[in-house]
Parts: structure tokens; C-alpha cells; sequence
């Protein structure tokens, strides 16, 4: 076949979707990502539901930071009262011990027990409002003085006929405050911390007076 016999095939022009020059191996390029151009314009958007999600969880941490510690005071606040509670009516339970108070409750509670004292009671109770100490004891005239005076306070100041131990102190130590006995009563008050005293004394025998007391402080 000659020369001028050949068929001269037009040159086809490159289709459309063609992706450019070939690289080095006379391959076309890798496709780029779906839906890039390439320039990070494409990105899609956060998840909507993962957004939520790390919301309900910031929320729930916050709420749990605040909850946890309030939740807490309370129920210890609970505690500490239903614990002191518990503590009083034991010690009433028990009731007065027939001993002296150490010398450091004589202090704290400012109860100078005269050195002839006979017959000395006490306990201690403590809760979240207040202390209490319960003393009973018998002495003499002089003792009765002595003892009032380191209080700070005097005989002048026993008033006839009053009794100054309430009728809840009286429920917790079983002590009888009733007609037929000469009572006496003063209440020497001081201001916080130091506690105050509720004083009154048998005076049916002047020469051995009983003296009842019901120092009390608040925290």
C-alpha cells in the first residue's frame, strides 16, 4: 500500500474528566480527595451530635464540682448534729458521775468547786449548739462563799424561792426542784466564749448548803 493510501485518523481532543498532564511514569495523578479542591475550602462541618455531646458532658462535670461538695456539707452538718444528740442522751442516760471534773473542766466551764466539797457530781454533755457541765455538790456556809465569789458573783445575788436550773436541764439530770426545800437561785452570765452560770442552792440546812450548777458555753 502506498503513501497516499493511508487513512489519516483526526487527532481525538482529550475527554472531559481528563485529570491533566501525566507524571513521570506517563500516568495520570492521583484523585484528590471526594469533594476537595484541594485548598481546604471543603471540609465539612462538625458533627452536630458530637457538639451536643461534649456540652451534656462539660455540664454534667460542672454540675457534679458544685453538687458533690454542697451535697456533702449538708449531710455531715446532719451528722454532727444527730452525733451530738446522740452523745447528750448518753450522758443522761448515764447520769451524773460521783466524781470530781478534771481540773481543766473546772477551768473551761469556770466552776471553782471549794476544797471541802462532799458529795461531788458531774458529766459534760457537748453538741453542735452548746457544752454543757452538770456540778452538784454539798459544802458549807464558808465553802458556799468561796465558791460563789470565784464564780464572780456573791451571796447577795441568790435570790429566795427562784430556781434557775431550766426544766429541760432538770429532764436530763433527774434533779427535784420542788415545794418543802429553802432554793435560792442567781445566774451569772459572762459574754461568749466564756460560759455562763446557772446557779441554785438548797438552803434548808444555811450551814450545809447543795449546790446545783449548769455552766453552759457556746461554741
Amino acid at each position: 500500500m502506498t503513501a497516499a493510501e493511508h487513512h489519516i485518523v483526526p487527532r481525538q481532543p482529550p475527554s472531559s474528566g481528563s485529570s491533566g498532564p501525566s507524571g513521570p511514569s506517563g500516568s495520570a495523578g492521583p484523585p484528590g480527595p471526594a469533594g476537595s479542591s484541594g485548598d481546604g475550602a471543603g471540609t465539612p462541618p462538625p458533627d452536630r451530635r458530637r457538639v451536643i455531646r461534649r456540652r451534656l458532658i462539660t455540664l454534667t462535670i460542672i454540675v457534679l464540682l458544685i453538687g458533690i461538695p454542697a451535697g456533702y456539707l449538708v449531710i455531715s452538718a446532719g451528722q454532727s448534729r444527730r452525733s451530738g444528740q446522740d452523745k447528750e442522751a448518753e450522758a443522761a442516760a448515764q447520769g451524773l458521775r460521783e466524781a470530781w471534773p478534771s481540773g481543766m473542766q473546772r477551768r473551761i466551764f469556770e466552776l471553782p468547786i471549794p476544797g471541802n466539797a462532799e458529795g461531788v457530781q458531774y458529766y459534760e454533755t457537748n453538741n453542735w449548739k452548746a457544752s454543757r457541765m452538770y456540778v452538784k455538790f454539798r459544802t458549807t456556809s464558808a465553802g458556799l462563799d468561796r465558791f460563789l465569789s470565784g464564780v464572780g458573783t456573791g451571796r447577795a445575788a441568790l435570790e429566795t424561792g427562784r430556781v434557775t436550773i431550766s426544766g429541760r436541764d432538770t429532764k436530763v439530770t433527774g434533779w427535784y426542784f420542788g415545794p418543802g426545800v429553802d432554793w435560792a437561785g442567781t445566774v451569772h452570765k459572762n459574754k461568749d466564749p466564756r460560759p455562763t452560770q446557772n446557779i441554785t442552792v438548797n438552803m434548808t440546812d444555811p450551814a450545809a448548803p447543795v449546790v446545783y450548777v449548769v455552766s453552759a458555753s457556746t461554741p
